[in-house]
């Protein structure tokens, strides 16, 4: 399937009452078709990985296009130029996760991303560092404890901020990270405690929610 024909099948697809419920979800629709995500995953798997074509979906800015794109591109040719020009096109919070997840979590660059990102000016890409942090527990079986040691210290460092979108993805990437192993369960526990003595709402919040969470039994992966 070429780029028309993919666009196409975009347009098919949509459905009006499924763009308009993604408003209660406070995800950006302008530029959207509504298409659930299930759908585009069902036609990645008929695309296959294609990273030239990834680069044209992300191109047409069409919001599921570029999921789209985030789910057939290669992350072995994804380059650190390219992510940061897709990161400055965020322009929601459901982008930024499905990429984060789909794509940029499985590059080399993942790590230095979320260190570079996560305190960053932007929402949405200050969301992606957090993100990339909570990816990246989930699903590198093989990262050592001290990656993610060091990167409690950047959601400690920054969790003061009370954007809605930053100060979920912090304690997302908090409650990942404590979820990895018994090691990080104390890790995490302990920056938690840290952070709920800082003075701002978001902290407390950030750290209260996890604690909650990782106070509970945990089944390790």
């Amino acid at each position: 399937m070429d780029l028309d024909e993919i666009i196409a099948v975009l347009h098919q697809k949509s459905s009006p009452a499924y763009l308009e419920g993604m408003k209660r979800f406070a995800i950006e629709n302008n530029r959207a078709l509504g298409i659930p995500v299930p759908e585009l995953r069902k036609l990645a798997r008929i695309i296959k990985k294609d990273h030239a074509l990834a680069l044209e979906l992300w191109k047409t800015g069409l919001h599921e296009a570029r999921i789209l794109a985030s789910l057939v591109d290669d992350p072995a040719f994804v380059t650190r130029k390219q992510i940061n020009d897709w990161v400055n096109d965020f322009n929601s919070w459901d982008i930024c996760d499905q990429v984060c997840d789909n794509l940029f979590d499985r590059t080399p660059f993942a790590i230095e991303t979320a260190i570079a990102f996560s305190s960053h000016d932007e929402e949405f890409i200050k969301r992606a560092g957090f993100v990339l942090t909570a990816e990246y527990a989930v699903h590198n079986k093989n990262a050592d404890n001290e990656t993610f040691v060091n990167l409690l210290q950047l959601i400690e460092y920054e969790a003061w901020d009370g954007r809605n979108f930053v100060k979920k993805a912090a304690n997302w990437a908090l409650r990942q990270i404590g979820k990895r192993n018994h090691i990080l369960k104390i890790a995490a526990i302990e920056t938690a405690n840290r952070i709920l003595l800082q003075e701002s709402k978001s902290a407390k919040w950030i750290a209260s929610n996890a604690l909650n969470e990782l106070s509970k039994k945990v089944n390790f992966r």
